[in-house]
């Protein structure tokens, strides 16, 4: 196909040599006051000619491409090096054409250091890559439409403490790259919630490294998410929302820990995602505070049957416009034995608490106002998950279930387990391609002690018509909210509309 292709390329060039010889001879003779008909003929031949020859260089660039992805998975198979005299062909990012109907030429998009999905190149070797990414936003914040109290399950009275600032709500500085072999990666980064300060891990420094043994099996090790549910099983940051989840999302989802996790690609367009790790939450944990064993393994399954994929890390929202539809199908499982010293506390940065479902944290002292506390307990959470996207439409939902019983117990506490449920929907669409996005979203959670609801809806606007910048204006109506820290919108027990605009940029 290659050879065929690079003879239609030679061909194409063959016929368009005398035009280009007309063409010269024509900007050397002296311009008619007139223009004539032969010369605009001659014009629009060699426009449309250069169109086709375009249009072929890509398709071969393509069939290469493709050669290139087969090779590499039949050199990691074998388990031998990349071949260094093959040079790999990496497509361009499809961008967004101009209202003029013109579409950004192939050298403007390739221009500088930056590349689709690995960020700013610094270094780009025989034996050694690395590229620089930040992900950070600006976000003003109103709470003022909130109630001003709060009353829990058990008739215990607070004051909400409301917010009006300006944060710079995230920063992270992310540092990937490759190390002798292609298939040895790593990425190191540093990760500050200002909004956090004075709180235990406000600063964060971690990372992973990871090796791919072949297209089904790549192995990580250090810190990740922990994939409970689909926010936290790699899609971050392709979120509708900026860099926060729906409240029922929040309630039930696992967080950020340390281990060794196993992801990929298998026969009958499935995609795995397995990890197993010290806890659900290690942001704010110290190892002493850790009990003995790895006591969290988590795992999702996906399955895409109609196209094989679903976008950039299984994200929401369609904004690369899939002219096929592209479906989803999900499921995720989470077990971990946890206790009140291996959770972080209840301000820190991207915190996930074991709550009831009014937010009482279930590990708190006298929780239930019996006098009795819950030390340990074990938690098991089933999320199922679905999705369709189709010409910058999109809708997604998910259905959670969680158990939390086998309790250890110091006094008297009148449960001897839990049964939460609850769902989220979101759906989107591009009012303008590349450009203005809208959506709408939904959450529930169905508990013992309370039913915590939200709705909201945004409008995102993409300024360079790339994802990795954006504007996003949101309104949230949350009731009797079961979730809150500082880096999200949400306050526990918060009832009323929350409003906030952010400026970000992911990449």
């Amino acid at each position: 196909m290659v050879r065929i292709g690079c003879c239609r390329l030679l061909a194409a060039a063959m016929l368009l040599a005398p035009g280009l010889a007309r063409g010269q001879a024509v900007s050397t003779a002296p311009a008619d006051p007139q223009p004539r008909p032969g010369v605009e003929r001659q014009l629009q031949e060699l426009v449309r000619s250069r169109q086709e020859l375009q249009q072929m260089q890509q398709s071969v660039q393509k069939q290469m491409a493709d050669f290139d992805a087969r090779i590499a998975v039949l050199e990691a198979e074998l388990g031998v090096a990349p071949h260094k005299e093959i040079v790999r062909i990496t497509l361009p990012p499809p961008v967004a054409e101009e209202e003029s109907g013109g579409a950004a030429s192939q050298d403007q998009q390739q221009e500088g250091p930056f590349k689709q999905g690995e960020g700013v190149v610094l270094v780009d070797g025989e034996n050694a890559g690395l590229a620089l990414g930040v992900n950070g936003y600006v976000r003003y914040l109103n709470q003022g439409g909130l109630k001003e109290h709060y009353t829990d399950a058990f008739g215990r009275t607070t004051r909400i403490d409301k917010r009006q600032d300006i944060q710079l709500n995230r920063l992270q500085l992310q540092f990937r790259g490759w190390l002798f072999d292609e298939r040895f990666r790593y990425t190191f980064y540093a990760w500050t919630q200002n909004v956090s300060q004075g709180d235990p891990a406000q600063v964060v420094v971690g990372g992973n490294i990871n090796y791919t043994f072949a297209e089904w099996f790549r192995l990580w090790a250090g810190i990740f998410s922990v994939p409970s549910t689909r926010t936290t099983a790699q899609s971050f940051p392709n979120w509708l929302m900026i860099d926060h989840r729906g409240l029922a999302d929040e309630f039930f989802r696992g967080s950020y820990s340390q281990g060794i996790q196993a992801m990929g690609k298998l026969p009958g367009r499935f995609f795995y995602n397995v990890s197993l790790t010290d806890n659900l939450s290690i942001l704010g944990v110290s190892a002493s505070q850790l009990d003995f064993g790895l006591n969290t393994v988590s795992g999702a399954l996906y399955w895409m049957p109609t196209t094989g994929e679903y976008g950039p890390g299984w994200g929401l929202g369609d904004f690369e416009h899939h002219e096929d539809v592209a479906t989803l199908l999900g499921v995720h499982f989470t077990r971990s034995r946890e206790d009140g010293q291996s959770q972080p506390r209840t301000n820190s940065i991207e915190n996930s608490q074991v709550r009831l479902s009014d937010g009482t944290v279930i590990f708190e002292p006298d929780a239930f106002r019996t006098g009795g506390q819950i030390t340990k307990l074990t938690y098991q959470m089933l999320a199922l998950d679905a999705g369709v996207k189709y010409r910058g439409w999109s809708l997604d939902g998910e259905y959670y279930f969680r158990w939390l019983n086998d309790f250890d117990v110091v006094g008297y506490v009148p449960v001897t387990r839990q049964y939460d449920h609850g769902f989220q929907v979101l759906a989107s669409t591009m009012l303008k391609p590349k450009l203005l996005q809208a959506y709408v979203m939904g959450s529930r959670v169905f508990g013992e002690f309370g039913d915590p609801w939200d709705v909201g809806f945004g409008l995102t606007y993409f300024p360079f018509q790339r994802k990795q910048v954006r504007v996003n204006a949101e309104g949230i109506y949350m009731n009797r909210s079961a979730i809150g820290y500082t880096a999200v919108p949400y306050v526990v027990g918060g009832t009323g509309w929350v409003w906030s605009l952010n400026v970000g940029t992911w990449f």
